[in-house]
């Protein structure tokens, strides 16, 4: 079944939860990439990690473990799902690039435009609001959906239990839906609608914040949202 994008007339799948879902990584030979690469793998998805070297993912993957294959990032864009995890100075370019393969797919943007320097992280400006905003505007036929940016890729890597929210952000609720199930399939995760694309800078940017409470306390901090209900799976 599909449901019709509201916004822009964009048709998505309706969300199936549990089922496992193809997901492609852009840029998934980074550290974010690999650890949710590795995450979802473990939560019974397949999992494609991309580079601009074919050679270098098909490297990672071997590394990764079962469900893992490497490609070139043209080649994840074909999957149920995409993930674009690139540094924040490579994401207009790699997406730019992508654009025909990316056409008609749900994008999936963790990338948090941030800049460093004496004083610590600090949010950049970005003239489309936020990465995700820029994503949909050079992508008008595709669904960009903003997730995971708060996951920490330390955690994500080392295996030890997680216990985060996922802050998902989108305009298309079929998309949305997606997004959340995913999330909820890896332990120690959910998945929380928090608002429509337009709101998702403020989300990025917090990301800062979260670096600096890791720096001062020695920690990888994530979001807790506090007054859900209890998720019914407690493994989760």
């Amino acid at each position: 079944m599909q449901v019709m994008d509201e916004r822009v007339g964009i048709k998505s799948q309706s969300p199936v939860s549990g089922r496992p879902s193809m997901v492609g990584v852009i840029g998934g030979t980074g550290p974010l990439g690999r650890g949710l690469a590795s995450r979802l793998a473990a939560a019974g998805h397949q999992v494609r990690i991309g580079s601009r070297d074919p050679n270098r993912a098909e490297e990672a993957a071997a590394l990764l473990g079962e469900r893992i294959t490497g490609a070139s990032n043209a080649e994840v864009c074909a999957s149920d799902l995409v993930v674009i995890a690139v540094p924040w100075p490579a994401h207009e370019q790699t997406i730019m690039q992508l654009r025909d393969e990316l056409d008609g797919r749900i994008m999936i943007d963790c990338v948090n435009p941030l800049g460093f320097d004496e004083r610590g992280p600090f949010a950049l400006s970005v003239d489309a609001g936020s990465a995700a905003q820029q994503a949909q505007q050079l992508l008008p036929n595709s669904t960009v959906v903003g997730a995971f940016h708060h996951v920490s890729a330390e955690l994500l890597l080392d295996g030890g239990d997680l216990d985060t929210d996922v802050l998902v952000l989108g305009d298309d609720r079929g998309a949305v839906d997606q997004v959340i199930a995913l999330a909820d399939s890896i332990t120690g995760l959910r998945g929380v609608f928090a608002g429509r694309l337009r709101n998702v800078g403020q989300v990025e940017a917090l990301t800062a914040n979260l670096i600096a409470v890791n720096r001062r306390y020695r920690v990888q901090s994530g979001i807790r949202v506090a007054g859900l209900p209890p998720l019914s799976d407690p493994g989760h």
